[in-house]
């Protein structure tokens, strides 16, 4: 069970120390923002490009933005470790995830809660991840849709089926009071923001999250 908590909910004029308060997170979680794609705007690769040399754990880059196939290799340069582009915005993923791969990084596709799984099974052995949007994308602090767990599951279910390993995240609204549900529906890596730096101890709430998935699964 990985805990890759998103600093979209971090202080932004601190983002090292922000990286500090929580030394257990597998991951750090950068949401990528080009307010055409979703409507928000964030950072870019040079923030990840500073966060990459200051801070010790991996960087997991989430691209919602428009034209991954162009950018997308330029964050890997970057220094993140894991790249994650949308299938909604990719012109051809199984090439965008080879070329992330060729590059040293992990390549991740994400669906938005309206895409179905199904159509891209025969691209999941390209994949080192696929992330399951738990709400839409653009914002931090958004409710948990209930109505992605059925898609979390099938998702789990077609993984097995195609074996290797590949992790299964869920991004959006993920909390203590959510987590076991996502747990439950085979999910194994998790990105929370809100709920780790919105408590009095993030790195405390980083192994609480991680602990409640772990007793979710036995």
């Amino acid at each position: 069970m990985r805990i890759t908590p998103s600093l979209l909910n971090a202080d932004f004029a601190n983002l090292a120390g922000e990286a500090a308060r929580i030394p257990t997170a597998d991951y750090l979680h950068m949401d990528v923002m080009d307010n055409h794609f979703v409507p928000n705007l964030t950072l870019g690769v040079p923030v990840i490009e500073a966060l990459a040399k200051a801070a010790p754990q991996p960087i997991d880059a989430h691209l919602m933005i428009e034209e991954p196939d162009r950018w997308a290799p330029q964050f890997v340069e970057a220094g993140a470790s894991s790249v994650t582009f949308h299938v909604e915005a990719a012109q051809a993923p199984v090439r965008l995830a080879r070329e992330i791969r060729a590059q040293g990084a992990r390549a991740s596709m994400a669906l938005k809660p309206a895409t179905p799984i199904e159509p891209y099974e025969d691209l999941l052995p390209e994949l080192d991840m696929v992330l399951i949007m738990t709400v839409e994308p653009g914002f931090g602090g958004q409710r948990f849709l209930d109505l992605c767990l059925p898609k979390i599951r099938r998702t789990r279910a077609l993984l097995d089926k195609v074996g290797g390993d590949i992790w299964l995240q869920v991004d959006g609204g993920v909390s203590l009071e959510t987590i076991e549900r996502c747990a439950e529906a085979g999910a194994d890596t998790f990105v929370a923001g809100s709920a780790v730096f919105g408590a009095d101890d993030p790195g405390a709430m980083v192994e609480r999250l991680r602990e409640t998935a772990v007793g979710a699964c036995h």
